[in-house]
């Protein structure tokens, strides 16, 4: 017999269609002898979803695609589209019973891209009046993928669903918490499903209260078909009016974005969007200065109690704030605490975290903050959410009423922020901020110089500890505090891949 020796080396990279992360396949780790250092590679493929929009005949939505630019020499081809899902599903009340669609508020070219991208660097808004703002699914390629995001901006003037509802366009996942909702008298929470794929989803909704899971009907096995919208009153599921409600949204096939429209009678309406996975600690960034009432909604998922303490971070440092010291939080269950005008006119941050002492309990949370007084209330949601990691982006950004606000719960951070072009014009402006330990920096956002349209900000770590960041869009209206917070997430534009070595050794006769 003779022996011969094959020896492999590749890179195999098989990138998510989905979340733009990368999944690595290929043959077992055999005869490596030492670690290599990982290559830094952008991905290949990003998908989106975005929910109805419109809900009102006064309605006027704003979509904005955007992907920042990328290394220099990168000349792949590729494309960013957001179309249509297909249709808006409507719900029956017959246990086992396939959701009935509804005539879709689809775009006049049914079935083209609502939102085409062609270049990185500059992005591309498209308007829609009234109900013509249907849910959108969507893909970017090639050197669009890395770091592609979409923003869906309504405002409605007058009526019980009146405000800025701003929600940035989010992957597909399989496992998603949204704590902050409600089904209260005083408010009108739809979840809304979005299938995005080619194939059915199967989707299960639990909510969660005070006293914990409530008791509901037809939440199990939902079915969410191919490339539609499914938006559920959350108030038709369950007889318990719960003031603070935690939706958990699972799937048992396929992946859907999942995205709660609240309406409060009196305060207005926005997005409430799913929170960071449960973690120990989490961070909320953005309170706008002038917050009129703050409450923090938690939930701890495990199978033990948190106690949590709770600090906000202004420009000064952390502080405790009074009669707010701390939140415990029982296992499988709901809890809130009313933090007033926490901000006492200066912007900061809320961080949680488990009491000195006591164990390290994962929890999900958010923010239900005001502002304005009476009348001229106006609401919007802060889910607790990561750093900026690598990098970030928050589409729809404009001349006036944008802030940006920065975190940094531990060390010092510096993060450098790009303004890119307009939608229409302009030139990009890059800045840099430091960011003291324990302070939250809040001020107008930088803005492209000779801008017209709306822009996009971005935002780098470069040094020090972690930053979390997030930007709000205010669009006072008839004297109405209208605003929206939108987080700021890594966008995992770029993927570790190593180097993969393999030996086959062959026994020939």
């Amino acid at each position: 017999m003779k022996r011969t020796t094959l020896s492999l080396l590749a890179a195999v990279t098989a990138l998510a269609a989905v979340t733009g992360l990368a999944s690595l396949t290929g043959p077992a780790d055999a005869g490596r002898t030492e670690a290599r250092t990982p290559a830094r590679l952008p991905v290949e493929r990003s998908s989106l979803v975005c929910p109805a929009g419109g809900g009102s005949e006064i309605a006027e939505t704003r979509y904005t695609s955007f992907t920042p630019e990328g290394r220099s020499g990168d000349d792949r081809v590729g494309t960013a589209e957001l179309k249509p899902a297909g249709g808006t599903l409507e719900r029956r009340a017959d246990p086992g019973k396939s959701p009935a669609k509804r005539p879709p508020a689809a775009d006049p070219a049914d079935g083209k891209p609502v939102v085409s991208l062609k270049e990185p660097g500059t992005p591309v808004a498209v308007e829609r009046s009234g109900d013509e703002a249907p849910p959108l699914v969507g893909t970017a390629t090639g050197r669009l993928a890395p770091g592609w995001t979409a923003q869906q901006t309504t405002t409605v003037a007058v009526g019980t669903g009146r405000g800025v509802l701003g929600v940035s366009c989010t992957p597909p996942d399989t496992d998603l918490w949204l704590p902050g909702a409600s089904t209260a008298k005083d408010r009108q929470d739809y979840v809304h499903l979005t299938n995005p794929d080619d194939t059915p989803a199967v989707a299960d909704v639990e909510l969660y209260g005070k006293g914990g899971e409530l008791k509901t009907t037809l939440t199990e096995g939902i079915p969410v078909p191919a490339r539609s919208s499914l938006p559920i009153l959350l108030s038709t599921l369950t007889a318990e009016a719960a003031p603070d409600v935690t939706v958990h949204v699972s799937t048992r096939s396929g992946r859907v974005g999942a995205a709660v429209r609240a309406t409060e009678s009196g305060t207005g309406a926005d997005w409430l969007t799913a929170a960071a996975d449960p973690a120990a600690d989490a961070v909320l960034p953005g309170i706008p200065a002038d917050a009129t009432s703050v409450r923090l909604v938690a939930y701890a998922p495990g199978d033990h109690d948190a106690e949590l303490t709770v600090e906000l971070a202004g420009p000064d440092g952390r502080i405790v704030p009074l009669g707010g010291e701390s939140l415990h939080v029982r296992s499988g269950m709901t809890a809130s605490l009313e933090l007033s005008d926490v901000t006492k006119g200066e912007a900061g941050s809320l961080i949680i975290g488990p009491e000195r002492g006591s164990r390290r309990t994962p929890v999900v949370a958010a923010l239900r903050v005001v502002r304005g007084k009476g009348a001229q209330q106006e609401i919007a949601f802060i889910p607790a959410t990561g750093p900026v990691g690598e990098r970030a982006s928050v589409a729809d950004n404009r001349a006036k009423g944008s802030t940006l606000s920065l975190t940094a719960p531990g060390a010092a951070g510096r993060v450098r922020v790009t303004a890119s072009a307009g939608t229409e014009g302009g030139e990009r402006v890059v800045k840099t901020y430091e960011v003291k330990a324990g302070t939250t920096l809040a001020a107008p956002a930088p803005a492209p110089e000779g801008l017209k349209g709306s822009y996009t900000l971005t935002v780098e770590a470069e040094s020090g500890g972690p930053v979390h960041a997030a930007r709000t869009l205010a669009l006072p209206q008839d004297g109405i505090a209208m605003f929206t917070v939108q987080t700021f997430q890594d966008d995992r534009g770029m993927v570790a891949v190593p180097e993969a070595e393999q030996d086959l050794s062959v026994l020939d006769d």
